[in-house]
C-alpha cells in the first residue's frame, strides 16, 4: 500500500485538516435554512474569500439504490474516507431480496428453523420508509417469506421514527400496516404488532451515549414490561395528546390482550433486527448475543436465534449471524496513510465519534497503527440537543487546537454534530443557535490552522440543518391554513459546500472545474495530493489541480 509521492503537489508546510460540518447543505431557498438564518460571519467569509464548490451527498453519489435517496452520516464518511463510493446498505439489502439471495442464506434459514419448530418468528426495526437505517419494504418482504416457509407465529417491534421521516407520520405508516396484516393473518399465520416506542427514546442509542435507552427497550421488547395498549394506533394517539411529542420521542409500549403482553422474547424464539446500518444497532445486538454482559442487567437472557440485517461491526463480527453482507470497504485513505507513516488524529463527541473513526475506515473499528494515529472521544451531553444545541463544539476546538499547535499530526479530521444533531429535532430557533456557536468555533480554529502552515477543508457529509421545514413536491415550504409551517426533522438532498482554505497568497493549486458531478468521495484524494502524494488509481479523482 505504497503510496506514490506526486510530481504534480508539494506537500502542504502545516497539517491537512479535514473539518465536517456534520448536517450543514446549501439550500436553494432560505425559507426554513437555518444555515443561512444564522449569524456565520466566519463561514460567510470563508466561502466569499477561498475557493468552493458544491459537492453531491446523497443518492447515487454516496451508494444509495437513487438519487431519490437522502444521505446520511454512516454512507458520507464511508465515501469521505474510502475516495470511491460503495454500494451501501439500503441497496445491497433491496438487490439481496429481488434476486432471492437473502432466502437461500444459512442466517435466514436458522431464523426460520427456530421459529417452524415451535418458535415465534420476531421482527424489530425501524419502521418508516426513510431508507437511512431501514426500510418498511424490507420488513413486508420478510413476513411474507415467512408466512410462505410456513413460519405459524410472528411478532412486530416498531421503533417509530419521525426523524428520517415527518416528524408526526407515525400513523402514516402503523395503520396502512395494520390493514396489510389483516390482509396476511389467516388460520395458520399469527401476525401482530407486539411492542414499539420513539426512536430516540428506545433502543436504538449508539456509542454507548445512552444505555438506558437499550434497557427500556429491552424491558419493552424482550420481557414484555411496559404501559401497555390495546393497539399501536392506541398507543401513539395516547401519547401525543397526553405528552406532545414527536414520533422519535415517544415512549415504549407493549401491545396486550386481556393483560399479557402479546410478544414477549422467550426461550426458542428467532428474533432479526432488521435495520441494515449499523451504528444504532450494535449496542441492541450486543444484548441479544453477549454471553458477558455488564451495561445494565437484561435478567435471563432468551436463548433465541439472533440474526441482523447485516454485521454491523466487520470487526467484533457482531452479530455472529446475519443477512445480508456488508459492503467491503477496503483500503481506506486512513489506512493507506498509516502504511505510508503519516500522524493523525481524529476528533469528534461521542454522538459522532464513530464516525470519523469506524465509518472513515471503511466499517472498521480500533486503529490501523497505535503509534501513528489518535482518536479522541469528547464525552456528548445526555440531554435533548435542542436544549444545548452548542453542544460540545467548544470542547472539540479546545482539544483540536492543542493538537494542531503540538505539531505531532499531519493529517487531522473532525466532525462537529451540531448541524445533524439539532436539525434532527426539528428545532428551527435551535438549529439556528447550533450553526452561530460552530461559527464561533471556526473563527478559533481556523488561525490556528493558518498560523501552523496548514490548509483546511470545509465540508459536510450531508444537508439538515439547511432545510427545516417540510416542502411539498415542488419544493416550496408547505403551511397550514393559518400560514404555520411545519417542523422537518430529516437530512435533505442539498449539496455540500467544499471550501479550501489555504493561507498562501498564490497556492500551487486550484479547483478543478472540470467533475459534471464531484461528491464526496472526491475529498480522499484531494487530500493525499496535499499532503504530496498521488491517490491510487481507482480513487474518484482530486479536487484539485495544479495552479
Amino acid at each position: 500500500m505504497k503510496l506514490a509521492k506526486s510530481s504534480r503537489f508539494s506537500p502542504t508546510s502545516g497539517p491537512v485538516v479535514t473539518i465536517v460540518l456534520d448536517g450543514v447543505g446549501i439550500s436553494p431557498r432560505e425559507d426554513g435554512d437555518a444555515v443561512k438564518a444564522a449569524r456565520t460571519p466566519m463561514l460567510d467569509k470563508l466561502m466569499a474569500n477561498f475557493p468552493m464548490t458544491k459537492l453531491l451527498a446523497h443518492g447515487k453519489a454516496v451508494g444509495m439504490p437513487s438519487d431519490e435517496d437522502m444521505g446520511n452520516s454512516e454512507v458520507g464518511h464511508n465515501a469521505i474516507g474510502a475516495g470511491r463510493v460503495f454500494a451501501q446498505g439500503a441497496k445491497l439489502v433491496a438487490e439481496s431480496i429481488a434476486s432471492g439471495h437473502l432466502w437461500q442464506g444459512h442466517a435466514w434459514q436458522e431464523v426460520v428453523a427456530a421459529a417452524k419448530q415451535g418458535g415465534t418468528l420476531h421482527f424489530l426495526g425501524l419502521f418508516s420508509d426513510g431508507n437511512v437505517h431501514s426500510h418498511i419494504d424490507h420488513l413486508k418482504a420478510m413476513i411474507e417469506r415467512a408466512k410462505q416457509e410456513g413460519v405459524g407465529k410472528v411478532r412486530l417491534h416498531i421503533l417509530l421514527d419521525g426523524r428520517d421521516v415527518g416528524e408526526t407520520s407515525a400513523l402514516d405508516y402503523v395503520d396502512p400496516f395494520e390493514a396489510y396484516l389483516d390482509g396476511l393473518r389467516s388460520a395458520d399465520f399469527d401476525v401482530a404488532v407486539a411492542s414499539g416506542g420513539g426512536r430516540m427514546k428506545i433502543t436504538m442509542d449508539r456509542y454507548e451515549a445512552d444505555w438506558s435507552m437499550v434497557q427500556r427497550g429491552w424491558d419493552i421488547h424482550v420481557k414484555g414490561e411496559g404501559r401497555q395498549f390495546a393497539s399501536a394506533h392506541e398507543a401513539i394517539e395516547t401519547y401525543r395528546n397526553e405528552l406532545g411529542v414527536i414520533d422519535q420521542d415517544l415512549p415504549g409500549f407493549v401491545i396486550a390482550k386481556d393483560g399479557q403482553p402479546l410478544g414477549k422474547i422467550v426461550d426458542g424464539d428467532a428474533v432479526v433486527f432488521y435495520n441494515f446500518r449499523g451504528d444504532r444497532a450494535i449496542e441492541i445486538s450486543r444484548a441479544f448475543t453477549e454471553e458477558t454482559f455488564c451495561p445494565f442487567h437484561r435478567g435471563a437472557l432468551p436463548k433465541v436465534t439472533y440474526a441482523g440485517m447485516m454485521q454491523y461491526d466487520g470487526d467484533t463480527k457482531l452479530p455472529p449471524r446475519f443477512l445480508v453482507e456488508p459492503p467491503a470497504i477496503d483500503r481506506t485513505m486512513g489506512e493507506y496513510l498509516a502504511k505510508n507513516g503519516v500522524s493523525q488524529y481524529a476528533i469528534s463527541e461521542t454522538q459522532k465519534y464513530g464516525h470519523v473513526t469506524y465509518f472513515w475506515n471503511g466499517n472498521r473499528s480500533g486503529k490501523f497503527d497505535d503509534a501513528l494515529e489518535t482518536y479522541v472521544e469528547i464525552p456528548s451531553d445526555v440531554v435533548p440537543f435542542e436544549q444545548r444545541p452548542w453542544m460540545k463544539c467548544a470542547e472539540i476546538t479546545d482539544a483540536l487546537i492543542a493538537a494542531i499547535r503540538s505539531g505531532q499530526y499531519k493529517y487531522l479530521r473532525v466532525n462537529y454534530a451540531n448541524g445533524d444533531m439539532v436539525g434532527h429535532t426539528g428545532n428551527f430557533e435551535a438549529a439556528v443557535t447550533a450553526m452561530q456557536g460552530l461559527d464561533l468555533q471556526l473563527a478559533r480554529l481556523i488561525p490556528v490552522i493558518l498560523e501552523a502552515g496548514g490548509v483546511a477543508l470545509i465540508t459536510a457529509d450531508h444537508g439538515n440543518a439547511d432545510e427545516m421545514y417540510e416542502l411539498d413536491k415542488k419544493g416550496n415550504v408547505t403551511r397550514d391554513a393559518e400560514g404555520r409551517t411545519k417542523a422537518k426533522t430529516s437530512h435533505t438532498l442539498n449539496p455540500v459546500p467544499f471550501v479550501l482554505v489555504s493561507g498562501e497568497a498564490d497556492p500551487a493549486y486550484k479547483l478543478r472545474d472540470d467533475l459534471a458531478a464531484p461528491g464526496l468521495s472526491n475529498i480522499a484524494a484531494t487530500v493525499l495530493n496535499l499532503l504530496g502524494y498521488e491517490a491510487p488509481q481507482d480513487y474518484d479523482p482530486s479536487l484539485i489541480v495544479p495552479a
